[in-house]
């Protein structure tokens, strides 16, 4: 009873994170009400997105971003260097050598006493990073790997809402004069990627989105490296 009640709650959270945008929801909350973590932050990181919390489930969450951000080291900035997860069950002890001053400065934080374990997954679709989820603990706590399992599977569901925010705060539009060039060509290549890749064809259509966005492209011409096959989302990554 317990493993489906488990399986029920994920199965739960994986649809609340999937609508999050198009219900204007939380995306902290999936990650809140699955794991036995205390506060959950989304942020943005890189050239093309910048840097960035959009969001926080409490001013710790928010504040270990932001201790990030200004020395350029931690857990985020690792999950996304390397696109896997990063548990750190005991953030103040956990090999301190990789972020020497954030572990030193986490510990000379006010926050530090109320920070145990930290564990950042990366926020990835297709060659466009977008950043990390960062999770905290109250005391020092060890994730285990089904947990990991499910909070990554979250991450990926994650990513996908993260790119429609970002797509929508530049005014990205991929349908710009359709006048002028013919949009067959977007249409045939969504159909490639959908092949390439088994999703859907919404999704397909944005992965050609954030490519042409990540490369200052136009959506026509990725389409027609598609086409050409001088492009295949099947190997990126």
């Amino acid at each position: 009873m317990t493993k489906r009640a488990d399986r029920s709650a994920f199965e739960a959270a994986k649809a609340e994170m999937a609508g999050s945008v198009d219900r204007r929801g939380d995306l902290c909350s999936p990650f809140l009400g699955l794991l036995p973590v205390t506060g959950a932050s989304v942020a943005l990181l890189g050239e093309r997105v910048g840097q960035s919390t959009i969001a926080a489930s409490d001013d710790i969450a928010a504040r270990l971003d932001e201790l990030q951000f200004d020395l350029g080291e931690g857990p985020c900035w690792e999950a996304l260097a390397t696109r896997h997860p990063v548990l750190a069950p005991n953030i103040v002890t956990h090999q301190t050598s990789l972020w020497p001053t954030f572990s030193d400065t986490l510990r000379a934080d006010v926050i530090g006493e109320r920070v145990g374990g930290m564990f950042a997954f990366p926020l990835a679709v297709g060659n466009l990073d977008l950043g990390a989820i960062d999770l905290y603990t109250a005391q020092p706590l060890e994730l285990s790997p089904a947990q990991v399992a499910d909070a990554s599977v979250l991450a990926t569901l994650a990513s996908w809402q993260v790119l429609r925010l970002v797509l929508a705060d530049t005014e990205f539009d991929p349908a710009a004069a359709p006048g002028i060039r013919p949009r067959r060509e977007v249409h045939q290549a969504t159909g490639m990627v959908l092949a390439q890749l088994g999703v859907s064809a919404d999704d397909a259509a944005l992965l050609i989105r954030a490519h042409a966005f990540a490369s200052g492209r136009s959506v026509f011409d990725v389409s027609v490296d598609v086409i050409e096959r001088r492009l295949d989302f099947s190997e990126e990554g």
